[in-house]
């Protein structure tokens, strides 16, 4: 339990850091705002061509040495998750404004509104609704990724998993315990964002 507590530690805060972050790019990206639509490119770029543990790997024992950056294998783990995440909902969000009928747009700049009072209140809440289903195969793409953070020794639950066979070799019950954890943790996960679905309506 102390390992689930963590994971789901890492997985909220992780993914709320990856939610600010990606929103924020996938704006920039969607809207070509100068200098910060190439910074995001790159970023996206960056993060989406390389593995999660690479960055995990990175972020704990080369920044230390390369800027003297340190920090807990628990904040680094949460920093990955976050820029990790980022990336993807990034391109979530890019997408999802796109998707968004231009007529609508010119519609609320016709009728007197600002681009920033457009974003906010007809793009922002059409688009959102079409964000929830990949959103949420990014959320549980990202519980999972927590389990690739034994790399750097956080105490979550796949880490306290080999803990306890190692000291009991009962292998067996010890993974399995820890899958259907797992499986437990994503199942109420998927349900609750089918339950966001069916509240915004979503066809």
């Amino acid at each position: 339990m102390k390992g689930v507590k963590l994971t789901i530690y890492i997985t909220f805060y992780g993914l709320l850091g990856g939610i600010l972050l990606g929103m924020l790019t996938g704006l920039f990206l969607a809207y070509r705002i100068p200098i910060l639509n190439i910074i995001g490119s790159i970023y996206v770029w960056i993060i989406r061509g390389t593995p999660i543990v690479v960055q995990a790997m990175f972020v704990y024992f080369a920044l230390p040495l390369a800027m003297g950056i340190r920090m807990t294998g628990l904040h680094a783990a949460i920093l990955v998750l976050a820029i990790n995440a980022g990336a993807y909902i990034a391109e979530i969000v890019r997408g999802a404004v796109l998707s968004i009928n231009k007529g609508l747009v010119d519609a609320g700049l016709a009728l007197g509104l600002s681009r920033l009072q457009v974003t906010a209140f007809v793009v922002g809440p059409l688009a959102f609704r079409r964000m929830i289903p990949p959103l949420g195969n990014q959320f549980i793409i990202g519980l999972k990724d927590t389990s690739l953070f034994i790399v750097i020794g956080v105490g979550e639950l796949t880490r306290q998993g080999q803990e306890i066979m190692a000291s009991s070799f009962r292998a067996l019950e010890v993974w399995t315990a820890v899958a259907l954890i797992y499986l437990v943790l994503t199942t109420v996960l998927a349900f609750s964002l089918r339950w966001l679905e069916r509240r915004m309506k979503i066809v």
